[in-house]
């Protein structure tokens, strides 16, 4: 489906942006993975990706809280690939405290990844994407860019952020063959929500099993994860010409969560 197109997943070295470049990647598509972690497990996962695939697959170790080195990883894969094709928006990360107690500098690490990062990504490939008339751009959002949750602040204020943005790409770019959507994911189980999980299993006392139960049952209907290979199947799903008037949209894969 995707064969001869190229992609950045950025936080690709595990969890969700991993399910989304295999999943990209089985559908014909060559892969730039990127992210942090140890050197080796992450040549382990991109050869792994080219062996299993059949496709070209290659990383950049971009820090996303660098403006310049999100651009050069986007030029160095048009140049490199050929192209940039897909792009999706997937590094993050989170603090929880109340707002009267948030540090200042975890506020401003958590807005310039989860939020700014996707700006700079998207401002430096999308003029690769105009010159070739065609292009996705997919944000991995988060139902909390539609709903709150307390001691969240700066992860639910910069996912509005990435929906907000979302749409105003999608609208720049409505007469072209340039979609922009986002994805928006409830509890899915990943290296991020598992110390979630375990805190919550420290502070209650209770066990890992049951804070897994507590936590989906707090907000998720199904009361079951979404796995990356989920979301995988959807981005591939939106990188598809089957998904070419699909723009500015915020897809919910929350099990019901906004449902209520």
């Amino acid at each position: 489906m995707l064969k001869g197109k190229v992609a950045i997943i950025t936080g690709s070295t595990s969890g969700i942006g991993l399910g989304v470049a295999r999943k990209l990647a089985a559908a014909g598509a060559d892969v730039v993975l990127n992210g942090f972690g140890d050197t080796a497990e992450i040549e382990a996962v991109r050869s792994g990706i080219e062996t299993e695939f059949g496709v070209k697959a290659r990383y950049s170790g971009a820090d996303m809280t660098k403006p310049d080195q999100i651009k050069a990883m986007v030029d160095e894969t048009a140049a490199a690939l050929g192209a940039v094709d897909i792009l999706i928006n997937n590094a993050g990360i989170q603090h929880t405290a109340p707002v009267t107690d948030f540090p200042a500098e975890r506020w401003d690490s958590i807005i310039a990844i989860n939020l700014s990062a996707v700006f700079h990504g998207i401002q430096a490939a999308l003029p690769h994407m105009q010159a070739k008339g065609w292009g996705r751009i997919i944000n991995i959002a988060s139902v909390h860019g539609l709903v709150a949750s307390v001691n969240k602040a700066a992860y639910v204020a910069a996912k509005h952020g990435v929906i907000g943005l979302t749409k105003v790409v999608a609208l720049e770019n409505a007469e072209s063959a340039i979609t922009c959507n986002a994805i928006c994911p409830g509890w899915v189980l990943t290296p991020l929500v598992q110390k979630q999980i375990d805190a919550l299993a420290a502070r209650e006392g209770i066990s890992e099993v049951e804070a897994k139960v507590k936590l989906l049952s707090e907000k998720q209907p199904s009361k079951q994860f979404t796995t990356p290979d989920e979301l995988g199947d959807l981005a591939v799903f939106l990188s598809s010409a089957a998904a070419a008037n699909i723009k500015g949209a915020a897809l919910t894969v929350d099990g019901g969560w906004t449902a209520q």
